[in-house]
């Protein structure tokens, strides 16, 4: 059924209770519920698991979930007293029942509520679980390329550690650090920087080909009805070129050199209506609710921003690479700890040999400047201003 067996040592029950499966194999019900007991020890912020990986369906982000552990007995007897029927009533229980309870239980729904931050950036699907407080990434060679690079630069404090690529189910996955493994029911922000979020050579293939675009025509009028010319209007479509070039100018990308792609608060529910959002007033606003006023929290971001910035300008691998489509990503909790780190390189792209960025002046086609610093220095002046505010608590 997916789920791994049982460890050794493992006290089985006297009696066990079988009931028809697929392919005519037979799992037993307690075995199910040992196995369970065995992933999930419950804690008040969700659940537990055990160094096993779980099957994963659904949107959110599967990480491998680290929290307090509690008392177990209360579980196994939960789940083991109410199964108590005879054999001869055991034949009309479905297979699919049994599923269901171990798909619907508390425990795994918690589980699957826990990481909804992975569509803040669009990406379900990308992932999977890992043991050992790890996270599998579709796989990606640049990413890869990157990932090996920071490993070994001054910004590794500051990313996700790399443990190496691996396959699973027949695919390749990139093998890091899961980054909320250490807090209890986080709030997530993720901010995509830069002044661009497509690379120099996605927009020259798009104009080579400049093919219109019903889907793109969609989205746009969906933020902006009077967005569209007159002519896009009459063919209901646009160009990918105009389109990625509106889509920038809309946010703070454009005016800031940053963006909020989302927010995931601590009750699992996710916001990702910020593509309006541009104005410095309004990110400030955005970062108030985000942190719900907590000054201790918006200067430990504040501190730790400080720290990526300054390490930035000595590393190696920043000065030599056009970072494009990466992210800051903002974690805090209800214990007041807060962190952020550098995610997503998969557009980031070396440098010709000799050449290197400023990343803090403006864009012309040709350049390859991304803006990154630009971005980050107007982040740390808006939390800076918010974290004078006199009614923070």
């Amino acid at each position: 059924c997916g789920l791994p067996a049982e460890p050794r040592g493992l006290e089985q029950p006297r009696s066990t209770l079988f009931v028809p499966a697929p392919a005519g194999r037979h799992f037993s019900i307690v075995a199910v519920v040992y196995r369970l007991h065995n992933l999930f020890v419950p804690s008040p912020s969700g659940a537990k698991i055990r160094g096993h990986p779980l099957p994963f369906t659904g949107g959110a982000f599967p990480r491998t979930i680290q929290g307090k552990t509690h008392r177990k007995e209360p579980l196994r007897e939960a789940f083991i007293h109410p199964v108590q029927p005879s054999l001869q009533s055991c034949k009309y229980k479905s297979w699919r029942k049994i599923k269901n309870m171990v798909h619907w239980s508390p425990f795994v729904m918690s589980f699957k509520k826990k990481y909804p931050w992975i569509q803040l950036a669009g990406h379900a699907g990308s992932f999977k679980p890992a043991a050992n407080g790890r996270i599998l990434k579709k796989h990606c060679e640049s990413e890869q390329r990157c990932l090996n690079r920071l490993m070994n630069d001054v910004l590794k404090p500051y990313v996700p550690a790399y443990h190496g690529d691996v396959v699973k189910d027949g695919e390749r996955y990139n093998q890091m650090e899961d980054l909320l493994a250490e807090f209890d029911s986080p709030c997530v922000m993720d901010c995509k920087m830069g002044v661009r979020t497509y690379l120099e050579e996605e927009l020259i293939k798009a104009r080579k080909k400049p093919s219109l675009r019903k889907d793109m025509y969609q989205k746009m009028i969906e933020v902006d009805p009077d967005a569209p010319t007159e002519e896009e209007n009459v063919l209901r479509a646009v160009t990918k070129p105009r389109y990625m070039q509106w889509r920038e100018t809309i946010s703070s990308t454009a005016t800031l050199g940053f963006r909020i792609e989302g927010i995931k608060k601590e009750d699992g529910s996710v916001n990702r209506d910020f593509k309006k959002t541009r104005t410095k007033e309004q990110v400030m606003e955005a970062f108030r609710e985000f942190t719900r006023g907590n000054r201790n929290i918006l200067n430990s971001y504040l501190n730790r921003l400080k720290g990526i910035r300054a390490t930035l300008e000595t590393s190696p691998f920043f000065k030599c690479h056009e970072v494009i489509g990466s992210s800051l990503l903002f974690i805090h909790d209800k214990q007041e700890q807060a962190k952020v780190w550098m995610i997503d390189f998969g557009k980031t792209t070396p440098l010709p040999e000799g050449q290197v960025l400023q990343h803090n002046v403006p864009w012309v086609e040709g350049n390859r400047e991304d803006g990154y610093l630009w971005g980050l220095d107007n982040l740390i002046q808006i939390l800076t201003e918010l974290s004078q505010s006199e009614d923070l608590h």
